[in-house]
């Protein structure tokens, strides 16, 4: 399987005295379509997030309000991703282990995904993330 990298994209920022807009269009900073979006926030002080791999889906991890750190993995290479509220968000392609920590107390974490909810798509055990990605 060739493995895709998740990397950080720069979405659009624009402060004036009316506010914050953040803006993200496909396919330009959204490398895909949009079918799913959720929600992460109130996460208790010490509590990991994900610790999952998707077959099929891209998920986009933009951080709306405060900070926390992304962890990923493609079977080959591992880092870990401070998100803020600055614009930065990390795309996560199929084949990518994740896990989101550290949350700030303020932090809300929005979550594009390219498909639907299917519980057949997730790898939940590192070991058959790494079997499905040939490592």
């Amino acid at each position: 399987m060739k493995l895709s990298k998740p990397k950080p994209i720069k979405l659009s920022s624009f402060v004036d005295h009316r506010g914050k807009l953040l803006v993200g269009q496909w396919p330009d900073q959204i490398p895909f379509e949009v079918k799913r979006f959720f929600v992460i926030s109130n996460v208790p002080e010490g509590e990991p997030r994900g610790i999952h791999a998707h077959k099929e889906c891209h998920q986009l991890l933009v951080c709306l309000k405060g900070s926390l750190k992304a962890m990923v993995d493609n079977g080959e290479e591992r880092k870990v991703i401070n998100l803020s509220d600055n614009g930065e968000s990390l795309h996560m392609p199929p084949a990518t282990w994740g896990a989101q920590y550290d949350y700030s107390e303020d932090a809300v974490l929005l979550v594009l995904a390219s498909h639907q909810y299917d519980p057949d798509d997730y790898i939940h055990e590192y070991e058959e993330f790494l079997s499905f990605v040939g490592n």
